[in-house]
């Protein structure tokens, strides 16, 4: 028998923890409380739970076991909760499908995990009918949801689920031009909950709006903490403003998820419909891509600080996520606090770590940590060497401990909370004949944060701004089309003694848009 196959000593065992395990214990303990409410109506946590060991017992009729994909293309709703829990209960992973990429990504996307179910809503089964996905076994959720549901017994049992084990796969911008899977373990959500928990205000009960998409770790990492501490999670499907404001009015939340492109909005709906928010612990994400007064306003209007942040889905809310804005405040500056329990270095290209203040690569080490990217040795052969995640991101450490953000060492853009490679761009852009360069870079926007801007120098004369965008509606998500066209001559593209293009200096000539 193989070393790893051999069963843990019985002290090892008793150290466990697991997400299915804890969710369970938390039905126990609070069967009546509300556990997910939406528009369809609301569940208690025994309801919750049984209807999820139910879809657990009927995946596993199907001939799904531990380890195995399914895939979900649905927008936010009861179901794709009860399906996050029906994973945790099985060991099976649920591989969260973004509805906002293109046939061509998504395609992508769900042939890379080999999915033996693929389960979608009527909303986008169209999407699901266009592409390849090689997926043997299809339910929809309107017409078939129910009867999956049924299929399963009340009383089933399961084995007992490894922590290690993993339970969602979200995918990420890929520096190559496609989307990468990372597989968060169940291990990895339970230490999420903990360090959200430790180093925030948070409380048990507290509640959560899940408004953002369930394929972001914006919602999902505080749906399964919410639900592991008996917490109500009120379902959305995606972004209503008059209807979020109307929900934060009358609930009471943990943490309030608010993202660059929409604050303004929702100050504007408060101070139209009268609605004042009855409260948060917390609010906020990525401060850095908001504009401050819109973090002091928007801070006194909801009584509650604003996160500080910088995690990503690999890491969650670590490394440097600590840190807080008060209320009615404009930050002179944005500084961060590292988390708890993780540790971290700035380190060169040589993996040497740096003085303080002088800038640095980020690489961390953590229990919240992702498991790697599935199927893709050389991406993380690349970003796990010297057994430290390097994330990519480059600061400075401060005299006092705090850390500055410095830029991107893979070039990122970053809009409306959503990672956009140039890569992703330009392999489409470059495909046409049309087009003899193209170059991605980012702008600041005073609404999204970050824009995406492509200089092109034409191969066909009569090539215009408008068709340029058109190619890439066809093939990339709409939130990854560039905002602004620049067409210049192919020999006026900064170049390095290499041959790469200087996107900093690009840069510098983007047309600026200041609404």
């Amino acid at each position: 028998m193989p070393a790893d196959a051999l069963p843990l000593p019985l002290p090892a065992q008793a150290a466990r923890l697991s997400l299915s395990g804890l969710l369970l214990q938390q039905a126990a303990l609070t069967p009546e409380r509300i556990a997910l409410e939406s528009e369809a109506g609301s569940l208690s946590y025994r309801a919750l739970h049984e209807r999820a060991g139910r879809l657990a017992d009927a995946l596993r009729a199907r001939g799904l076991a531990a380890g195995d994909r399914v895939a979900v293309l649905a927008e936010n709703r009861p179901e794709y909760v009860e399906l996050e829990l029906a994973a945790a209960r099985l060991g099976v992973i649920l591989a969260c499908q973004n509805w906002r990429q293109s046939d061509e990504e998504l395609e992508h996307c769900i042939r890379l995990v080999s999915p033996k179910l693929l389960v979608h809503s009527r909303r986008y089964a169209l999407a699901a009918a266009r592409i390849d996905h090689r997926v043997a076994q299809v339910v929809e959720i309107e017409s078939g949801f129910e009867q999956l549901v049924a299929e399963g017994s009340a009383g089933a049992r399961f084995d007992e689920v490894d922590p290690e084990s993993g339970l969602i796969i979200l995918y990420t911008s890929g520096t190559t031009g496609m989307p990468k899977g990372a597989l968060i373990s169940q291990r990895a959500m339970v230490a999420r909950a903990m360090v959200a928990r430790f180093d925030s205000p948070l409380q048990p009960g507290d509640a959560f709006v899940a408004w953002g998409p369930l394929f972001h770790m914006v919602s999902t990492d505080y749906v399964f903490g919410t639900l592991m501490h008996g917490g109500k999670v009120i379902v959305m499907d995606g972004l209503d403003v008059p209807k979020l404001v109307q929900v934060a009015a009358r609930e009471f939340v943990g943490h309030f998820t608010l993202m660059p492109g929409m604050i303004d909005r929702v100050i504007e709906e408060i101070e139209r419909s009268g609605l004042r928010p009855k409260g948060a612990r917390t609010i906020g994400a990525m401060a850095d891509l908001v504009p401050l007064d819109q973090i002091a306003k928007v801070t006194a209007l909801f009584g509650a600080p604003y996160k500080n942040s910088f995690g990503s889905t690999e890491t969650g809310g670590p490394p440097a996520g600590r840190g807080v804005i008060p209320v009615g405040t404009i930050p002179q500056r944005l500084s961060k606090l590292q988390n708890s329990f993780c540790e971290i270095r700035l380190v060169d290209e040589d993996g040497n770590e740096v003085p303080d203040g002088q800038p640095g690569e980020l690489a961390f080490r953590g229990p919240t940590l992702f498991s790697g990217y599935w199927a893709n040795d050389e991406a993380n052969a690349k970003d796990f060497r010297g057994g430290w995640f390097h994330m990519g991101d480059v600061f400075v450490r401060n005299p006092d401990g705090t850390l500055d953000f410095v830029d991107r060492r893979k070039y990122l853009i970053k809009t409306g909370g959503e990672n956009v490679y140039p890569a992703e761009i330009e392999r489409v852009l470059l495909a046409s004949e049309r087009i003899a360069e193209a170059v991605v870079v980012r702008r600041p926007d005073p609404k999204w944060g970050e824009a995406p801007v492509a200089f092109v120098a034409k191969a066909d004369e009569t090539l215009t701004g408008d068709e340029v965008k058109a190619m890439c509606r066809a093939r990339i998500a709409s939130y990854k089309v560039p905002r602004d066209v620049v067409f210049v001559g192919l020999d006026e593209f900064p170049r390095s003694a290499t041959g790469k293009v200087k996107r900093h200096e690009l840069e510098a000539r983007v047309p600026r848009r200041d609404v």
